[in-house]
């Protein structure tokens, strides 16, 4: 099957209208943004929703602005603006490099962070990205602005703290410390380009390049994008040799739900997780 059920269509022009509409239409309703992973459920019928709102005009989501020790992105900022934010460049290097990564141009120039967030594919690389630089989430419903921590908002497989009549409308990164570098590594599926096993990870020094903060996520490789808390806890405080880097990369499936499927067993995963964590570390230690 490759057309979708019968829906009605809602364009929105701004946020209040976008609001009112999943305010009327509830759990019948989906959101669509870059569409990129949406459309293709639907066409699959995994997903039938009876009214579809596209937010994709909405201008107000669409920016990446300083704002005193913040960069604030809107949730429509396509990943492509990220690509080739001069601001992220020289700030968030780490957000460009994951955006090269992601898919093809095509799909750059419509997906939007925003929309892969409140997605929460597991095998996403945006949504690591923005739980290893701890980003908070602005999240508008009827009852006004809510934010919450990008470590509280994923809640599991395509599940987030998302109620039905609420959007996700802005992203804030607090400013990186001096000293701090990171990196986005992967091993990639190559037909589509999502995550099998991949790494986001920041890390900060102190004046004798101790490691003083580490934020170290996994994606691809379990039932959701998670932070590997083990490797960050034998990274901070020490001496960043590559035998450190070696022996903590090694604990970065700890605890994880990992997936197995044509691409990888549980175990070919957790290998792989070491791997591209330790690389990910490597570089980030290497810009810091």
């Amino acid at each position: 099957m490759s057309i979708p059920a019968v829906f009605d269509y809602h364009p929105a022009k701004t946020v209040d209208e976008a609001l009112a509409l999943l305010q009327q239409y509830g759990d019948e309703a989906k959101v669509l943004a870059g569409g990129h992973s949406l459309i293709p459920a639907m066409k699959l019928r995994l997903s039938q929703p009876e009214h579809l709102i596209d937010i994709s005009k909405i201008q107000e989501l669409a920016y990446i602005r300083e704002e005193n020790d913040v960069i604030a992105i809107g949730a429509l900022t396509t990943y492509t603006q990220v690509e080739y934010s001069d601001l992220l460049r020289r700030v968030f290097p780490l957000m460009p490099e994951c955006a090269s990564h992601i898919a093809d141009q095509q799909v750059r120039n419509r997906g939007t962070i925003g929309g892969s967030i409140a997605h929460a594919d597991p095998s996403a690389d945006m949504p690591g990205v923005i739980l290893a630089l701890k980003a908070e989430l602005v999240i508008q419903g009827p009852n006004g602005k809510r934010t919450v921590s990008a470590d509280e908002f994923i809640l599991g497989t395509f599940e987030t703290v998302l109620e039905p009549n609420e959007l996700l409308v802005e992203l804030l990164f607090p400013k990186p410390a001096a000293k701090t570098g990171s990196a986005y590594t992967k091993l990639s599926n190559r037909a589509s380009h999502y995550a099998i096993a991949g790494c986001a990870a920041v890390l900060s020094l102190d004046s004798d390049n101790t490691c003083s903060a580490a934020s170290v996520v996994v994606t691809g490789a379990a039932m959701q994008t998670a932070r590997a808390s083990a490797t960050e806890l034998a990274l901070i405080g020490k001496q960043l040799t590559s035998e450190t880097i070696a022996e903590a990369a090694s604990h970065a499936a700890e605890g994880l739900e990992l997936v197995g499927d044509i691409h990888g067993s549980p175990e070919y995963r957790r290998q792989m997780v070491s791997v591209m964590t330790r690389r990910a570390i490597e570089q980030a230690l290497e810009r810091a």
